[in-house]
């Protein structure tokens, strides 16, 4: 019995794909491969129409080459390397005067010439020198110790690879390397998702180049449940634990994707990162991201990419109270501006439901007036909910609170305020009743 596992690993970074996203295994169309002696650095070829190819170093920049490291799983880009030092290739020349802004996901989505179309000679194929990750917070680690009393008995056996009869196969994603792995299948019975049988005998992991040297580290751990997690590291075996259903691990080295959310202002990572965590069900992993996203909200409704947020992201954050923003209105007017920019992918029952989180109380008066006047199409959708919204910010900017307070159901959300960062409008009451004597003086 074979089976087959593939583990895309993609880089933590101002990308639209990375290591969060919802991708199986990458479509062989448009991968690109370093050909040289380092897995880090050497001439860039990519795929296409069935066949490697190289690319031409006419236009050939950093910012190309920070899309081709990131797209193979690295944290960027050292340096280019134009004119064929890294060796002449062999085949087409896919790709000529490439023009990257070096924020694509892809070298294919780069502006280029045409597949094929080009002047140049393999004398001119380009290469790239990837950056390892290794200057980057990797300096930063902690332990794994989930052990059992046989556990350093069990690291010695799968060191040795003594008695082994199962193989896991290890392969690179550019197909240019691959070793194997001896283990015992008694061992892996243990862990469900592997779906081990008596019957199997080959296990085969597709990985990338950056995630290949922590495969033999964390088929360790499923021994030893002891294991030494860095930044460099955390992303693949937080990974490969969820893709073999190694909970307690995944949960473990999640701790550690906090040190990487400040780590992109674009917020491109932290919005992949929480949905990664949706679909992982790390709900640890999901809370450390919204919060982040909450204290940066100002900023990140002025990003680009607001409008790319996803409706149960936009959902969880319109109901956290956390939310740093200049006011109400502010958000109110943030969550129109996103609901127009994701046209019909919205129906009227999501807009709704999010309406429903807006806290129409503790908008100012002056700009609950101004609204009534309001002609946005979101307004003339759903009148009915302004209309209603308007009423009660009304009622409690005009009524006293110890009136207010009899009609409360269990103190709601719509009466807790955020972190407002606007000058202040309201006044605090103390409803308390304090009975003074009267001294009368002719």
């Amino acid at each position: 019995m074979y089976l087959v596992w593939a583990l895309l690993f993609l880089p933590v970074s101002a990308q639209r794909w990375t290591l969060f996203d919802e991708q199986s295994k990458p479509k062989r169309e448009g991968r690109v491969r370093l050909v040289g002696d380092l897995p880090s650095s050497g001439r860039v070829e990519i795929y296409h129409d069935g066949q490697w190819g190289t690319v031409c170093d006419d236009g050939w920049d950093l910012a190309e080459a920070q899309v081709v490291c990131r797209q193979m799983g690295f944290p960027g880009a050292i340096s280019v390397t134009p004119g064929g030092q890294h060796g002449e290739g062999s085949g087409p020349i896919w790709l000529d005067d490439m023009n990257c802004s070096g924020s694509e996901s892809i070298l294919s989505e780069c502006c280029f010439k045409g597949w094929g179309v080009t002047d140049c000679t393999h004398t001119e194929d380009a290469g790239v020198t990837c950056d390892t990750g290794t200057n980057i917070t990797s300096d930063l680690q902690f332990s794994v110790d989930n052990s059992l009393g046989l556990s350093d008995d069990l690291g010695l056996l799968f060191d040795s690879g003594y008695g082994c009869d199962f193989s896991i196969n290890v392969r690179d994603l550019s197909e240019e390397a691959e070793f194997t792995i001896c283990a015992h299948s008694m061992i892996l019975m243990i862990y469900p998702e592997l779906n081990i049988t008596n019957e199997s005998r080959n296990l085969t992991v597709d990985v990338s180049q950056a995630c290949h040297r922590h495969v033999l580290t964390f088929f360790r751990y499923l021994y030893t449940r002891e294991i030494d997690v860095s930044i460099t590291s955390a992303q693949c075996l937080h990974q490969l634990s969820f893709i073999f259903g190694v909970k307690t691990l995944m949960e473990d080295v999640g701790r550690l994707f906090t040190s990487l959310i400040p780590e992109d202002n674009t917020f491109r990572t932290q919005l992949s990162m929480y949905e990664y965590g949706v679909r992982t069900g790390d709900l640890v992993l999901q809370e450390n991201v919204l919060q982040y996203l909450s204290w940066n909200c100002e900023f990140l409704i002025s990003s680009p990419l607001w409008s790319t947020i996803s409706f149960h992201m936009m959902d969880a954050l319109l109901q956290r109270s956390d939310l740093v923003v200049e006011d109400e209105t502010f958000l109110l007017e943030a969550l129109e501006r996103w609901i127009q920019d994701k046209g019909d992918e919205i129906s009227s029952e999501q807009q709704a439901s999010l309406l429903n989180h807006i806290r129409f109380l503790l908008i100012p008066v002056d700009k609950l007036y101004e609204m009534q006047f309001s002609s946005s199409v979101l307004h003339q959708n759903h009148e009915k909910l302004y209309l209603t919204g308007l009423l009660r910010g009304f009622q409690f900017n005009a009524l006293p609170f110890s009136k207010i307070r009899n009609k409360m159901d269990n103190i709601s959300n719509d009466y807790l305020p955020r972190i407002y960062t606007s000058d202040e409008w309201s006044v605090y009451i103390n409803d308390t009743t304090n009975n003074y004597p009267y001294y009368y003086y002719n």
